[in-house]
């Protein structure tokens, strides 16, 4: 295809996203004073499937495990890529959308339908999928579970854009391990029989001091942190139930598969210790490290940059996504954009506010343009693919 030709599918997604851009930021703001936790997110699920739906999209609503999950494609009558989107709609308990969701979805939706627009010229196929719980909880982290049911590796690549204070590429994020432990003891009065009772309270205790021995003898990226969710109901009373929950975080995959085998070494001993029985339970999916693709990541950053953002480079690794489990199959990217001071941090006040705020809603509006045109040059040029995914091999 000529260059011209190219040029003019850039205008064209260029205008559809100017033209839409009322019912987007509407869609955006919406969904922000619509908080709802992960796999409760009926009213963003709805919302944007309904949006891709208007614009010629087929969409799925019958994922497995997520009842707000959807799978929304448009495919060209010419073979071709398949470029995913990745679309986050849940908000944070107690803070809203503290963490931008409402700008991930949004923005993911609309670069879809620019680029769905344009799919009969450049052939191949446009693929949304809306994944909830990324912030984690029950049955959390639907990524993980997209993955696991085979739902995105027919993909060739997946894209989306996260907000934060500074525009920059994806960074390593942790593997995490979501893990509950529960201790079961025996009941007796703690003052007049208390040699008949078995503490289960003691053990989740014991557990702690464990993990906080442990601690020594880890790598400086670890991260181990719990809290008590259960510890008894009087205390005349020996607990004999108790429970604990956990998120134990490492660098990669494997080492945060060897540090949850120690943690759960010293829950057995912790049971033993105090006579307690236990159990170790997921309450989510595992969420694996991201993988950075540089080569993918380059075309974003010359397609955000043309649109006047500040590119910055020395991007941390922040926290886990379940977006790392998608990278760990096909090429992803997992860039930040900008939507308020270079100091904002997610999971506050402040940041639910520049959610909202008028940087916020240009860095939606740029984050899709990008994302499109980065989704463009990856249909329309076969080297260009090709070069994302030997760099992702390797």
């Amino acid at each position: 295809m000529g260059v011209s030709t190219q040029n003019t599918l850039q205008e064209l997604i260029d205008q559809s996203i100017n033209e839409k851009m009322t019912t987007y930021l509407k869609a955006s703001h919406d969904i922000h004073s619509h908080p709802e936790i992960g796999n409760e997110e009926v009213f963003a699920s709805q919302l944007l499937s309904s949006l891709l739906e208007e614009a010629g999209f087929v969409v799925d609503r019958n994922i497995p495990e997520h009842k707000t999950a959807f799978l929304a494609r448009k495919t060209s009558v010419i073979s071709g890529p398949k470029i995913g989107y990745l679309a986050e709609y849940d908000a944070l308990p107690g803070l809203g959308h503290a963490c931008g969701h409402n700008i991930i979805g949004t923005a993911s939706v609309a670069a879809a339908i620019a680029l769905g627009e344009v799919i009969d010229e450049t052939g191949g196929e446009v693929v949304v999928l809306g994944t909830p719980a990324e912030e984690g909880g029950p049955n959390g982290s639907a990524k993980g579970t997209f993955v696991r049911h085979g739902l995105v590796q027919d993909l060739d690549v997946c894209m989306m854009v996260h907000p934060l204070g500074q525009t920059s590429g994806s960074a390593p994020t942790l593997a995490v391990d979501p893990v509950d432990f529960e201790f079961f003891g025996r009941p007796a009065h703690a003052a007049s029989n208390p040699e008949d009772g078995v503490n289960a309270l003691d053990a989740v205790l014991q557990l702690f001091n464990g993990i906080n021995a442990l601690r020594q003898h880890v790598t400086e990226e670890v991260r181990i942190h719990g809290v008590i969710l259960d510890g008894g109901q009087a205390p005349n009373i020996v607990p004999d139930y108790a429970r604990a929950r956990f998120y134990i975080r490492a660098a990669t995959r494997e080492a945060c598969d060897e540090l949850t085998a120690k943690v759960k070494r010293i829950a057995e001993g912790a049971a033993l210790t105090t006579g307690a029985s236990h159990e170790m339970t997921w309450i989510q999916n595992a969420v694996d490290n991201f993988k950075v693709t540089p080569r993918f990541d380059q075309i974003f950053k010359e397609k955000i940059e043309a649109l006047g953002e500040a590119y910055f480079l020395d991007q941390k690794g922040l926290g886990s996504t379940d977006a790392g489990n998608v990278s760990q199959v096909i090429p992803t990217i997992h860039p930040y954009i900008k939507i308020g001071p270079d100091e904002l941090v997610a999971h506050t006040e402040a940041f639910r506010e520049a959610a909202i705020s008028e940087t916020g809603d240009q860095a939606l509006i740029k984050g899709a343009k990008a994302l499109a045109l980065t989704g463009l040059d990856l249909l329309l040029e076969p080297k260009l693919l090709q070069d994302v995914k030997d760099d992702f091999k390797r």
